[in-house]
């Protein structure tokens, strides 16, 4: 996305990139940059919470309009909870019980038993 991102504004289309991956977007120089401070694939706001997600939308919006040079980057105000124990959470099997780390991994068994058949199929694999 951040790839694409610079491509379309060296073609003079102006973008922002919502993101919860800071280091790695900044990285890659997108021009404007929305962070959350959110778990992956979250950085519109939380599930289910349309208006998280749309003051998120708004300040993203503000952020494209009002940037005044490259490489800018805002912080959402907004927290996925109080105490930012997910960090610790998000993710980590030592906090998962066995059950749900064995049903993760079997679950992305089956999509790389998936992959590997339709590359089988293509003649790559």
């Amino acid at each position: 996305m951040s790839l694409v991102a610079r491509y379309l504004e060296r073609n003079g289309i102006p973008t922002i990139v919502m993101g919860a991956a800071k280091d790695i977007v900044e990285w890659a120089g997108v021009p404007r940059f929305l962070f959350s401070d959110f778990p992956l694939g979250n950085s519109c706001g939380k599930p289910h919470e349309p208006d998280t997600q749309g003051f998120t939308l708004d300040l993203a919006l503000k952020v494209l309009e009002s940037s005044v040079g490259p490489r800018t980057t805002v912080q959402s105000p907004l927290r996925w909870n109080d105490d930012g124990d997910w960090k610790n959470d998000y993710n980590n099997v030592d906090r998962m019980p066995p059950e749900e780390v064995a049903r993760r991994r079997a679950e992305n068994d089956k999509i790389k038993q998936t992959a590997l058949a339709q590359r089988q199929k293509a003649g790559v694999a």
